[in-house]
């Protein structure tokens, strides 16, 4: 690559870093890309760091050594997101997005890749600190999210089926009970999906009761897999009791009432 001007290299340099989070790379991969100087490599680094913090973007850490380089880890202020769900929760609370049934029609954040972008961004910051090895969601709401939270955290997608599928070979297939209508219900997983003994982040969109979560965690077990985290972007709060303990709620429904169209939505338990 030719030889940049240090402003523009800063501007592809922060480029090449974003799109590349939790991935460590060596300062010769910069110096031979920029046809620059170590030294100039780290003092560049020093000011996308400083940029990075002081912006909530995240944090670019340094390994030293001869195998060391920087890694990018995504990671926006609590503070942050709590904003940007506040403005969520007011749209949700829209009289219009009562469904028949007494459904909250979501369908539409669910579809706006700047919505689902930060919501990555929050899932990504609030399991920062877990070794994890795969994100797995159920199909199909909860596929965007789950692709959303492995964009910033560098880490494939695996999706649970609700039937085996002939294109995915061999698979181990569950019942489970649904939490919200206590149905009998069937998930599947192909067997070539998912390594066993691997470490999984499970992401959802809604959680009622914690039926769906509970029945992934069982077909985990089939895997000899471990949970590190469960991240939902919505929990039910009229359930009496959830079938999972340790998760991480980004929003609460606290009730649809379809007679007088009111919407009660507020910031989940990450904000607690």
């Amino acid at each position: 690559m030719k030889k940049l001007k240090r402003s523009a290299r800063l501007v592809e340099m922060t480029q090449y870093l974003l799109f590349r989070p939790h991935s460590l790379i060596p300062l010769t991969t910069f110096a031979e890309r920029y046809n620059s100087a170590k030294s100039s490599i780290s003092e560049d680094l020093a000011i996308i760091k400083e940029v990075f913090e002081e912006e909530g973007l995240g944090e670019l850490n340094t390994l030293a050594g001869a195998a060391g380089g920087v890694k990018f880890s995504p990671k926006v202020p609590k503070e942050i997101s709590l904003k940007f769900i506040q403005s969520l929760c007011l749209q949700l609370q829209q009289p219009e997005r009562i469904l028949p049934g007494g459904y909250l029609y979501m369908s539409d954040i669910m579809g706006q890749p700047q919505y689902l972008n930060e919501i990555g961004k929050t899932f990504a910051s609030a399991f920062a600190g877990r070794e994890v090895d795969v994100i797995m969601t159920v199909e199909t709401k909860g596929i965007p999210l789950a692709y959303a939270t492995a964009t910033y955290m560098n880490l494939p997608v695996v999706i649970v089926r609700r039937d085996s599928r002939v294109t995915e070979g061999s698979a181990v297939s569950i019942n489970y009970v649904s939490g919200s209508n206590k149905r009998i219900q069937t998930m599947s997983l192909a067997r070539r999906a998912l390594k066993e003994e691997s470490k999984v982040l499970i992401i959802d969109d809604f959680m009622h009761v914690g039926g769906t979560i509970h029945g992934m965690m069982d077909l985990l077990a089939e895997f000899k897999a471990t949970v590190q985290g469960v991240g939902v972007f919505m929990e039910s709060c009229e359930a009496e009791e959830h079938l999972v303990d340790d998760y991480v709620s980004l929003a609460r429904l606290y009730g649809v009432d379809s007679k007088t169209k009111q919407i009660t939505v507020e910031p989940g338990n990450y904000f607690d």
